[in-house]
């Protein structure tokens, strides 16, 4: 079973975060996590990563439990699959997506995201499964702005209705298979 959530800001909406835990599936002290910071390529972006890195820790994650991987090599998909979650952290999205293209590491990826491994995306992470860069990894056939005050209503959504859905900084995109919801 598929399952993504979308988000500007990450899991510092609690209700996001419980939204993790609950679709893990486990108690956060057994989550693995990896986590991937290379989007954050200009100082704005970089400052951020201790928050991002938070998100997972504030939740019960421990730390060791938490994997720093900046897309150097092409982790294959066994590899993958000692982790429960991926948190792509925010920055440059087009950067991201062709470090993510460039390794290779889009075809283990979609298989983990296909066969039930959880992707968080905030930000650029969102973005790269969207339809907003051509090769994105085409979970959402759609554009999606992140950022913004407004955005789309909370409740379940069919992205085909959009051409481009603003994701507003306290909400995030859940995704299940073939269910899309929008939660706060």
């Amino acid at each position: 079973m598929k399952e993504i959530i979308l988000t500007a800001n990450g899991l510092e909406n609690k209700n996001i975060g419980r939204m993790f835990i609950k679709l893990v599936d486990k108690v956060p002290d057994q989550i693995k996590a990896l986590f991937v910071p290379t989007a954050a390529i200009d100082a704005g972006a970089i400052e951020v990563l201790p928050k991002c890195m938070h998100d997972l820790l504030d939740l019960g994650i421990p730390a060791n439990n938490i994997m720093v991987y900046d897309l150097h090599y092409k982790m294959e998909y066994e590899e993958i699959c000692k982790f429960d979650a991926i948190y792509f952290c925010g920055g440059n999205s087009e950067y991201l997506l062709k470090r993510i293209n460039e390794i290779g590491f889009n075809i283990p990826l979609k298989r983990f995201v296909d066969n039930g491994g959880m992707y968080i995306g905030v930000s650029a992470g969102s973005i790269i499964v969207a339809n907003n860069i051509p090769e994105n990894l085409g979970y959402l056939k759609c554009k999606l702005d992140v950022h913004g005050e407004e955005g789309i209503s909370i409740g379940k959504f069919e992205p085909a209705q959009y051409s481009n859905i603003r994701l507003p900084d306290y909400r995030a995109i859940i995704i299940q298979d073939n269910n899309y919801e929008v939660i706060e």
